[in-house]
């Protein structure tokens, strides 16, 4: 069964715009380590809402002894790019200026509790590019290892030329010429790929043990609804047929928008901008058995907005939130958990 929201709205967008008022999200996950025959997950209750995911699981340590198990909490890839914007939760939505960045090493503000216990977790990061590993060279460099963010720009505003150039033979970095009005200026673009993990050490005794973890969603989106399909419009059915592959989107959802739409010289533009969140739940897999009783708890936030996502036997418990549950679970090989929100464009 797919789920599906519904709302109410009588408002006028400007005409769509994709492109690069596209911004993409990271998919981030749960917890995963070597596997251990001796621990199962005996319950996972996951919640996702557009400003926190937190998941709460029981583990149960079916053995007699002590288990002492390194886990690993792996972050998503961030990709630098001139090209489009990433969205990472505490980043200003405009390229190249950002808000003050409380803890630039916890871009998704990522905290963990261990028994009612806060865990403190070690950070591991390492730029990469073509798959080779540059962090010993940016770090000699002085250069911040997070793409994003005011530090790494001045940090390579800094370097002299021959830095530039070589960690622009590397593939590290680009740079362009621009006029902001001072004469002539250069930028330069990081572009490699930082990888981050957070690991920690818990013995789990026999019996139930609970981990709580929760951080911010990376959410990306659009200014506009980009999927509703078109008579004769060849890329708006792909991108329909896309969204109804990843997401589940149902024939009364498009209904329910297109009521809402309004046609203008032309355009017909609906009062809604896209989500997207995603969650890695495969990881779940690297568990010992299948997940005794899995809950998951998708809330949209207000009433007025639309939400759609793949799932078995999902019901409306509340306004704003939607659950499945299921015993026995196993998270699917083939898709990640992906979240369609359709929220309304306020009046001016």
């Amino acid at each position: 069964m797919r789920a599906f929201a519904t709302a109410t709205i009588a408002l006028m967008l400007a005409a769509p715009v994709v492109g690069n008022d596209t911004m993409a999200q990271l998919g981030t996950g749960g917890l995963v380590f070597v596997t251990n025959d001796q621990i199962k997950m005996a319950s996972e209750d996951l919640y996702i809402s557009p400003t926190e995911v937190r998941v709460t699981y029981e583990f149960e340590n079916t053995s007699e002894e002590d288990q002492h198990i390194l886990v690993a909490f792996p972050m998503p890839d961030i990709q630098g790019s001139g090209d489009f914007m990433v969205d990472v939760p505490i980043q200003n939505a405009n390229y190249g200026s950002a808000d003050p960045i409380d803890d630039p090493d916890n871009l998704f503000g990522f905290a963990t509790t261990f028994n009612g216990v806060p865990v403190e977790a070690e950070l591991h990061q390492y730029v990469f590019n073509n798959n080779i590993d540059y962090t010993k060279l940016l770090k000699n460099l002085g250069v911040p290892l997070e793409p994003f963010g005011e530090a790494t720009s001045d940090a390579l505003a800094k370097l002299d030329a021959d830095d530039i150039q070589n960690l622009t033979r590397l593939g590290l970095v680009f740079s362009y010429e621009f006029d902001g009005g001072n004469g002539t200026e250069v930028d330069v673009v990081p572009i490699w790929t930082l990888r981050s993990t957070y690991s920690w050490e818990a013995t789990f005794k026999p019996g139930i043990s609970d981990v709580v973890h929760t951080y911010r969603p990376s959410v990306g989106g659009t200014v506009a609804t980009t999927f509703i399909p078109k008579e004769g419009d060849d890329y708006a059915q792909e991108r329909y047929d896309e969204y109804v592959k990843k997401y589940c989107v149902e024939d009364n959802l498009v209904s329910a928008v297109r009521k809402q739409g309004i046609t203008q010289d032309g355009w017909t533009n609906y009062p809604y901008y896209e989500n997207w969140i995603s969650y890695i739940w495969s990881t779940g897999n690297n568990w010992s058995g299948s997940i005794g009783k899995f809950t998951l708890t998708v809330d949209k936030g207000s009433t007025d907005n639309f939400v759609s996502f793949c799932g078995e036997g999902v019901k409306k418990i509340g306004p704003t939130t939607f659950q499945m549950t299921a015993t026995d679970w196993w998270p699917p090989y083939d898709r990640e958990l992906e979240i369609l929100l359709l929220k309304k464009v306020d009046a001016e």
